[in-house]
């Protein structure tokens, strides 16, 4: 005898879940297709498989609003089991109402040629849409107006009304919406209203159906964010990458090793031989008129010193500030006027900072624009992060820790020092993690600090020298840090670049836009394995 276990757990889909299935799928394809021809990928009077894009758009939305009307009748004719409340909802109503006075100002507007009085189909057709959402049963009133917008749009991109090359100059706003722009974009938004009606008739409307369609649009949303991240640095990868990497060169090669003079035959001989050669003139190489490819070394070395000091700079004076005031201070009006100081602080725009470097810093520091002064400056900028997130760590140990310590007999600066910081390096590390990534890219208050030539040949000579024995006390000389002179660095030298003008310049400036944003995720790179590193140390 055999015994089927699978028949416990395996469901079949209604024709309910199937057709709503079906329309998230339809809209979450159109969303898909609108905003790749928002973003250019797919122009709209581009065609796909022969047929043009915009029209390919109209038959989608026109099937969609078709099958969502479709489901709303059914459920409300008794056709599909479903479980509707009384109403949609005011939410709901307001969000159709609110996009009802979009599409009947732009139908009064266009299709009526009501140049001044396209404001009351405004108002009406938005009026009609809130009323069409609340008033009837929540499976016509979820229904009626997102199946009605993706229908009305689908025929007008399918009769041409809206095609490309249309256009519409919108009254005194000094502004023009293109086809290229209006027809991605209402497709995406009648899209993403279908997409919730549906995910709410997949659930049988209801709280059930509430609940699908919150998740849709809230997974929509953290969908949005992760595609709009991901599609920004892929955008200056693409651009940059071939800018960057010109002129690359590496290989084993044959050079010489060596030559001498060799009297017998009074000739020179020349010992060759295999050499590993890597060559990236963008990244190691300055701005001359002899270089064959002009590179970004110098801001880079720039950059580099610059965070650098910052870092060491803010992090200590942060994070003891931080353990005074969590764990010494006592918590009343002190603590709480050093916290609203610290946000403030942390609030401020950064040109209030490099104003504050160019009156009170350059003047004592040589009377010149310096990296030391750089590196003071946005150490101040960093500073309030540090204290705001060391503060934030050290509160999230547990007092257990601290009780089971002092229970040992331990002393308080010895628990903190061997049991709380540790326990809280990870959080300290996440907050330098994100300062790091802002000062690294800030422009401001470098330009009015550290910069004097915004393409310089060579890099600044910060240590010059090397540790050596000497044969006088105290017989180790050091090399000599020269930290005030002039420097640049990658976001001011991108500034610069467009500044200049970018006809000229295009590749420059995404060449320089990649290399800064690889230099600030490289930063992210070794904060992350900081952190995962004491992590683990932590829970061994």
């Amino acid at each position: 005898m055999s015994t089927d276990t699978r028949a416990l757990v395996a469901t079949e889909s209604s024709t309910l879940e199937l057709a709503g299935g079906g329309l998230v799928a339809l809209s979450l394809l159109l969303v898909a297709g609108g905003l790749v021809g928002l973003f250019g990928l797919v122009p709209v009077a581009a065609t796909v498989g022969g047929v043009p894009f915009a029209t390919l758009l109209g038959a989608g939305l026109l099937v969609l609003g078709a099958g969502v009307l479709g489901i709303g009748a059914a459920s409300r004719t008794g056709l599909v089991t479903t479980e509707p409340s009384r109403s949609a909802g005011l939410l709901a109503g307001g969000v159709f109402a609110l996009f009802g006075l979009v599409v009947g100002g732009l139908i009064g507007a266009f299709a009526l040629g009501l140049s001044t009085f396209w404001p009351v189909t405004a108002l009406l057709v938005g009026g009609a849409a809130g009323a069409a959402t609340v008033l009837p049963r929540e499976d016509l009133g979820s229904t009626l107006v997102p199946g009605s917008v993706a229908i009305v749009s689908g025929l007008t991109f399918l009769s041409g009304l809206v095609g490309p090359g249309w256009s519409w100059p919108v009254g005194d706003l000094s502004a023009t919406l293109y086809a290229e722009v209006a027809i991605p974009l209402l497709a995406a938004v009648a899209g993403l209203l279908a997409a919730w009606t549906a995910a709410k008739a997949y659930g049988g409307f209801g709280s059930r159906g509430r609940q699908l369609g919150a998740y849709l649009l809230i997974g929509a949303n953290a969908a949005w964010m992760v595609a709009l991240l991901v599609g920004l640095v892929a955008y200056v990868l693409v651009q940059g990458f071939a800018p960057m990497t010109r002129g690359l060169r590496f290989g084993l090669f044959v050079q010489p090793w060596t030559w001498f003079y060799f009297p017998p035959i009074e000739e020179y001989v020349v010992i060759s031989g295999p050499v590993v050669w890597f060559y990236w003139p963008f990244v190691m190489e300055g701005v001359a008129l002899t270089n064959e490819i002009n590179g970004v070394l110098p801001a880079i070395a720039g950059t580099f010193w610059l965070v650098l000091g910052a870092v060491t700079f803010a992090v200590p004076l942060g994070v003891g500030a931080a353990v005074f005031l969590t764990e010494y201070a006592e918590q009343g009006r002190f603590t709480g006027l050093v916290e609203v100081s610290t946000n403030g602080l942390w609030s401020t725009p950064s040109i209030v900072y490099g104003l504050f470097g160019l009156a009170f810093l350059v003047p004592r520091l040589g009377n010149t624009t310096s990296i030391l002064a750089g590196q003071l400056v946005l150490g101040f900028m960093l500073l309030p992060l540090v204290v705001i997130t060391s503060r934030e760590a050290l509160k999230s140990v547990p007092d257990a820790y601290r009780d089971a310590s002092a229970a040992l007999g331990v002393s308080k600066w010895e628990t903190i020092k061997s049991v709380v910081l540790p326990a809280a390096i990870p959080g300290v590390i996440t907050g330098i993690i994100l300062g790091v990534g802002r000062i690294a890219g800030e422009t401001a208050p470098i330009l009015l600090v550290m910069v004097s030539d915004p393409f310089p040949s060579a890099a600044a000579q910060v240590v010059q020298g090397s540790f050596r024995f000497t044969g006088s006390f105290p017989f180790v000389a050091a090399p000599t840090v020269d930290l005030v002179q002039s420097s640049s660095a990658l976001p001011y030298q991108l500034y610069a670049v467009i500044s200049a003008g970018l006809d000229q310049n295009m590749d420059f400036a995404w060449g320089t836009a990649l290399v800064l944003l690889l230099v600030v995720l490289s930063f992210y790179a070794v904060g992350i394995a900081s952190r995962v590193y004491f992590r683990r140390k932590l829970n061994q």
